[in-house]
């Protein structure tokens, strides 16, 4: 199992923009050192707490810093892009990584964004096929293009002459990997991306029992795609924090001051008042008042010493099936000093455990 990172990110609203992203760089710049696999990078415009307003800029500010690590976009909210700027801008952001780029998509879930960019009445999901559809497109052909749409269109046929009229294609051949942040239990959205050879990333705020149903959806999509569904292509997202002692541990990961805490009762209070309770109840029918911050806390933060961690990891890797990528949900460094540290268990401590355990259970 490889590990990642998520970063949508999430902080108090009052904290200072300019420090805030230092510290959201400062954290892939340690992973990339630490000897994480990948980091993904989210994308909010009009969030107060989410002030990463585009994943493919911040992912290029740290080409140039990092080494090993691959960077991806978590994601390029698709419908509030023209796809023929997005297909350019990840061409070249591709080149600049020479190999270390991920492109994730999705439609852009978040309401005020869509009402921003004229799309809050519109089928996102439906644009987001089109706006992949136009950006394959144009990775594939030569100029001039001629790309009818519903809701783009996209030609360069009366312009076009000599090195005039064309974008630049990936590094990367035929296009960069691509993936899906997957979110809803029982998706269908991911059977369709699977289809389609891209892969997909559960979600960090799904209870177990719902990111199970990911798998099947997924293997259904790569049947239908003339391929065989690999675990190794899965991504989880998980909050998990670790500590030398347990004590720090349940402190800093359950107190109501506390950046977990914090995490989930602010995505928490929009996704319930957007009428997406149901991500975090074991039981459909129960009431919604019934979802708190405390009890989100409790079922979906994974905290503890590294012993600990570890053993609540394979046994959440048990309920949902093998996976091939842990990718390690961050939040607000309230404490710099305990945030990185559990980075750093991670790596030394957490995974190379996970790695026997699991090499033992195979055989």
């Amino acid at each position: 199992m490889k590990l990642g990172f998520f970063i949508m990110p999430v902080h108090p609203t009052g904290r200072d923009y300019a420090q805030v992203l230092k510290e959201d760089r400062e954290l892939a710049l340690i992973a990339d050192k630490l000897g994480f696999a990948e980091g993904f990078i989210g994308e909010h415009v009009t969030d107060a707490a989410e002030r990463i307003t585009s994943s493919l800029i911040f992912v290029a500010s740290l080409i140039g810093e990092t080494r090993n690590i691959k960077l991806g976009t978590g994601t390029i909210n698709m419908a509030n892009h023209h796809p023929a700027a997005i297909a350019a801008q990840v061409a070249m952001v591709d080149h600049m990584a020479e190999g270390r780029f991920i492109m994730g998509i999705s439609p852009g879930n978040l309401r005020s964004d869509a009402e921003l960019f004229g799309n809050h009445d519109r089928d996102r999901n439906d644009m987001l096929v089109e706006a992949m559809n136009h950006v394959l497109a144009l990775w594939a052909s030569d100029p001039p293009y001629d790309l009818p749409g519903k809701y783009w269109t996209i030609s360069t046929r009366r312009t076009t002459f000599g090195d005039q009229g064309g974008i630049p294609k990936p590094y990367q051949k035929p296009h960069p990997p691509i993936v899906v942040t997957v979110v809803a239990p029982h998706s269908k959205g991911v059977t369709q991306a699977a289809a389609r050879g891209w892969e997909p990333v559960s979600a960090n705020f799904l209870l177990p029992q719902w990111v199970k149903t990911h798998w099947p959806n997924y293997v259904e999509g790569c049947r239908l795609g003339g391929r065989a569904a690999d675990p190794a292509n899965w991504r989880v997202a998980k909050s998990v924090f670790v500590a030398d002692d347990l004590a720090t541990a349940r402190r800093y990961a359950t107190a109501p001051e506390g950046p977990y805490h914090h995490y989930y009762r602010t995505l928490g209070s929009k996704l319930i008042r957007y009428g997406r309770a149901n991500l975090f109840k074991a039981d459909p029918t129960a009431l919604d008042s019934a979802v708190t911050a405390e009890g989100m806390v409790d079922d979906l933060v994974i905290w503890g010493t590294p012993d600990k961690v570890v053993d609540e990891l394979l046994a959440f890797r048990e309920t949902i099936g093998a996976f091939g990528t842990l990718l390690y949900a961050s939040h607000d460094w309230v404490d710099k000093k305990l945030a990185v540290r559990s980075m750093e268990l991670m790596v030394d401590k957490v995974m190379p455990a996970i790695d026997a355990a699991t090499r033992t259970a195979a055989g």
